[in-house]
């Protein structure tokens, strides 16, 4: 069987690395749009409507309005921005999440694409909120550092280019220091936080990669939990996934000095991390992936093959 795709905003940077994640699949059409069709509304609508499914590259208030030119038409839709991640009416395409997210997924007409930050945390949080080792009321703090991919166009330009107007010299900077970055409410939402966490991302000079850090005090947890007790919750929770795995003690000790943002890049895969000595009092959380592969096209193309009821890691 041959199924229709459409990527509406194929030309921003998750769509172009969606593109390239199966144009070469012989079972999967690409829909496409010439360029001065692209923005003409009625283009659009006729092409979401003639997709098996639409996968959504576009901002938030773009996104929204893609979906009300169906007009209560039926199309299957993957939403790679913000604007459902937490909506009850969307199921939240962290096939990972738990152990019935998978078939959520299969069976939904209305899949969000998670945030690249929030794809690390939730995978380090969940299990443990879930589990009570961590309360959702514990006061929790993410460090992340991304790719400047994770920007977009604009970003890329001013990294890249220093003819760009706002054009970036540095080697690494913070930013996002308002504290209402767009992830928060997404990372609550799918951990099971219920206390809003300190979130302080920030972009080094590397086009893409990432990682997410939660420093921990385990003395200062419900369980008082030793860091091979961490690291064996989240072991067993995710030993039956394809795309996620939990770093063994080899693995641990070979980045104790290096942890390599870029390591993962190019794959839909994401290493956890557990450090800690085990003396002491102090753990470290790491999420490594790749912040345009399992932090945003390789994760939408995962959730099409489940909602195409095709194997998960197919041209993955």
């Amino acid at each position: 069987m041959n199924y229709q795709i459409f990527i509406d905003g194929e030309e921003g940077t998750t769509g172009l690395q969606i593109q390239t994640r199966i144009r070469n699949r012989s079972e999967l059409s690409l829909i496409q749009l010439g360029d001065k069709d692209r923005k003409s509304p009625s283009a659009r609508k006729e092409a979401l409507l003639a997709s098996d499914v639409a996968i959504l590259c576009l901002p938030d208030d773009a996104a929204i309005e893609a979906i009300t030119l169906l007009k209560g038409n039926v199309v299957r839709l993957i939403d790679a921005s913000t604007a459902h991640r937490t909506s009850a009416d969307w199921v939240y395409g962290f096939p990972e999440l738990d152990s019935a997210q998978s078939q959520a997924i299969s069976d939904s007409s209305l899949v969000s694409n998670p945030g690249c930050y929030s794809t690390g945390a939730i995978a380090l949080l969940r299990p443990l909120v879930s589990t009570g080792i961590i309360s959702n009321d514990h006061p929790i703090t993410i460090n992340a550092i991304s790719g400047y991919s994770g920007g977009g166009k604009s970003l890329i330009s001013r990294m890249e280019d220093d003819k760009t107007d706002g054009a970036i010299s540095s080697q690494f900077f913070g930013y996002g220091f308002g504290l209402e970055h767009k992830h928060v409410p997404e990372i609550m939402t799918h951990s099971g936080l219920k206390l809003r966490p300190l979130f302080v991302p920030s972009v080094g000079r590397f086009h893409q990669g990432m990682i997410v850090q939660i420093p921990l005090y385990l003395s200062h947890l419900p369980l008082k939990p030793s860091v091979d007790d961490i690291s064996k919750v989240l072991t067993n929770y995710y030993s039956d996934k394809k795309f996620v795995s939990v770093a063994n003690d080899i693995e641990i000790n070979q980045r104790l000095d290096l942890l390599d943002p870029e390591e993962l890049n190019g794959t839909n895969h994401m290493r956890l991390f557990v450090f800690g000595d085990k003396r002491s009092d102090h753990a470290v959380l790491c999420a490594q992936l790749d912040n345009l592969g399992k932090g945003a096209s390789g994760q939408a193309v995962q959730n099409l093959n489940l909602m195409l009821k095709l194997p998960e890691d197919t041209g993955l």
